[in-house]
């Protein structure tokens, strides 16, 4: 599976991208919307890992960007501030929601989660 790690945060990118790897995922990263959304343009990505603040735009602009896509990615949206409302919100539009800090059994169980749906 084609995963893009989304995130302002390096550690958060290489932490995520060393995990998916050892599950066997083929990873990319990028630190803001824009490089992201090169990304999604010019490549197949069937997973998005991404954060709702960053400095230069957070993941809800990136999400309504792939609203109209034809073949929308499943999302992760991986951040500290996810309220009930908002993963509720989520959860209506098939995007599930990971929420930081996490441990690795929890990355794991919102993975397939995310991949069931």
């Amino acid at each position: 599976m084609n995963v893009l790690v989304v995130d302002d945060e390096q550690l958060v990118r290489w932490f995520l991208d060393r995990a998916l790897k050892k599950s066997g995922h083929d990873v990319m990263t990028a630190s803001n919307i824009a490089e992201a959304a090169e990304k999604l343009r010019t490549g197949q990505i069937d997973l998005l890992f991404v954060d709702l603040r960053m400095p230069e735009g957070g993941g809800v602009e990136l999400i309504r960007q792939l609203e109209n896509a034809q073949q929308r990615p499943k999302i992760i949206v991986c951040s500290a501030f996810i309220t009930n409302e908002l993963e509720d919100e989520f959860r209506s539009k098939g995007i599930c929601t990971l929420k930081k800090p996490f441990k690795l059994d929890e990355l794991n169980d919102t993975l397939k989660q995310c991949l069931e749906q």
